[in-house]
């Protein structure tokens, strides 16, 4: 169980944006801004109450995050929360909206359960991606991992709905923007062999992020078992297992696209 937190002035208590998705049996009929399949399942994944920052106030939900409201003490460092759902297998999209953008950083991405997710002495910071525990996309169009920065897109302006594409079995991050495609912003994140969450942050005082659309779609049974055994298993040794020929030629064939180091494409 999720605690809701309820709280006063102008920053949760406007409507939400997006209305509940309608379902049809276990899959979606309801088509999304950017569908990333034909087909796909709902996600009903909230942010975390346990796991946010003490300057992290949840609503509607746990729908919304309101960063920064005390109506006494201003901003004075960078918060961060997690989604209450991790990702091990398959393809995951989400939408956030980012109402009032502004301050030195607000961004969304996704982190290992051992993000960094609190700065404070007025220390304000691209927080995901601040280390190899995160990779996050800034408003000012930035992608941050290890706490190195990419140029990726055009920075982002009030009301921008951002969506994510986290691809756990291809081990990437594509980012979309208000129904556009950005692209693949980072390769290699299955080489960390660990579950992986959906991240916000924000430095910016009365600032919020609210969850829209939530869907994922999973590979077939014999394609995750191909991934689980290509993270365990060196490629020259894969002939040795005891595995039908066609699996056997299907796993050397993912794992030259999978088994690579974790960094960030290379931009134009």
């Amino acid at each position: 169980m999720y605690k809701e937190t309820h709280v006063q002035g102008n920053s949760c208590t406007r409507k939400l944006m997006y209305k509940e998705t309608h379902v049809q049996g276990n899959s979606c009929t309801r088509k999304l801004m950017v569908p990333p399949w034909t087909s796909f399942f709902v996600e009903e994944w909230v942010w975390d109450f346990q796991s946010r920052s003490p300057n992290v106030y949840l609503c509607y939900h746990n729908k919304v995050a309101c960063f920064h409201i005390d109506p006494v003490v201003e901003s004075t460092g960078t918060a961060a929360v997690l989604g209450n759902k991790a990702f091990a297998h398959g393809q995951h999209y989400w939408e956030i909206k980012l109402t009032d953008v502004r301050g030195t950083s607000m961004m969304i991405g996704v982190a290992t359960q051992d993000a960094m997710l609190h700065t404070d002495n007025y220390e304000y910071v691209n927080l995901v991606g601040r280390d190899q525990e995160s990779w996050g996309l800034s408003h000012r169009g930035e992608i941050w991992h290890g706490g190195q920065k990419w140029k990726f897109c055009e920075p982002f302006f009030d009301s921008t709905v951002i969506g994510v594409l986290l691809d756990m079995d291809k081990g990437t991050i594509s980012f979309f923007k208000n129904g556009q495609p950005l692209g693949v912003a980072f390769t290699g994140l299955q080489d960390r062999g660990c579950e992986l969450y959906p991240i916000a942050s924000s430095t910016a005082s009365e600032s919020e992020v609210e969850l829209g659309y939530r869907c994922c779609k999973y590979s077939t049974l014999i394609d995750q078992c191909c991934m689980e055994i290509i993270k365990h298993v060196n490629r020259d040794n894969m002939n040795r297992l005891p595995l039908p020929a066609g699996v056997s030629a299907k796993m050397k064939e993912k794992g030259g696209k999978v088994l690579s180091s974790s960094r960030v494409l290379p931009l134009p």
